[in-house]
């Protein structure tokens, strides 16, 4: 009997999924516990009270200065600049990934160009997206896009040219024009690998949000962690920290789960 052969139950499989967690929050509890034995006015590891604390009044209290509930303020300003990075992102890798793909004199011209700027960490160029682009939102989004933009058109670029050239002459045997192509052979092939691309740059794309918020921004949720810091509020940045990983986990299913419904071919289902 080999490991490779051991296929878990179900029930197996989702004790070994829940071990983990459960095992790094023992391991919390314990280490908070001892630490405010020591000194209950510590604020390294708060306990799980605390926090709860802490969400009820960021999430379930009006705040008094502004009069707006700040964690809803906050992860609906931060969902509306990931969203739109995202979507302007995906656009952006869809077209060029296409062109790279599969126009051979685009290939030539721009691809290097692409891998070159892919290269670029973004956050090194952040001070000069907030010069040219200003301290508001554009700056922000523009970072998410130019993180993860570059990424995705060479995934995408990669997946077109794996496409078998025997469908690319069949089609032209047919009359397939190089609009008809790209329609209706390239187009169908990349789109399942574009919710996987954006599956993968889910997290960069969250790296830069918070980036950018904490630098430059009067809401969202990385300003929040980033204010809240000078005080030592671990009671509120851990609770911050779990609902953006929440979140991002949500959104990873839920393009999983549109992948899977819209294109089943792909998984072999």
């Amino acid at each position: 009997m080999r490991l490779i052969n051991l296929l878990p139950g179900r029930g197996l499989k989702a004790a070994l999924t829940v071990l983990p967690f459960a095992l790094l929050l023992v391991a919390y509890l314990v280490a908070s516990d001892a630490r405010l034995a020591l000194n209950p006015d510590d604020k390294l590891l708060p306990s799980l009270g605390q926090m709860g604390d802490a969400v009820q009044r960021y999430a379930l209290q009006e705040d008094a200065r502004t009069g707006g509930w700040l964690w809803w303020d906050d992860t609906l300003a931060s969902l509306r600049r990931l969203g739109l990075g995202m979507a302007v992102a995906t656009v952006v890798a869809l077209v060029l990934g296409i062109a790279l793909g599969a126009i051979p004199l685009a290939s030539a011209a721009l691809s290097p160009a692409v891998a070159v700027i892919s290269m670029v960490p973004p956050l090194a160029i952040l001070p000069v997206l907030f010069i040219v682009f200003g301290l508001d939102e554009l700056s922000k989004v523009m970072l998410i896009v130019i993180g993860i933009a570059p990424v995705m058109t060479r995934d995408l670029e990669q997946r077109a040219r794996e496409i078998p050239l025997e469908w690319l002459i069949k089609a032209q045997t047919l009359g397939a024009s190089s609009w008809t192509l790209i329609l209706r052979v390239v187009l169908p092939q990349l789109m399942p690998r574009l919710l996987i691309a954006l599956r993968l740059a889910l997290g960069s794309a969250w790296l830069f949000l918070i980036a950018a918020e904490a630098i430059a921004s009067t809401d969202g949720l990385g300003y929040r962690i980033f204010l809240v810091r000078r005080y030592l509020a671990m009671d509120v940045i851990l609770p911050y920290v779990a609902w953006i990983t929440l979140l991002a986990w949500m959104m990873d299913r839920a393009l999983k789960t549109l992948t899977a419904r819209l294109f089943p071919w792909h998984e072999g289902a």
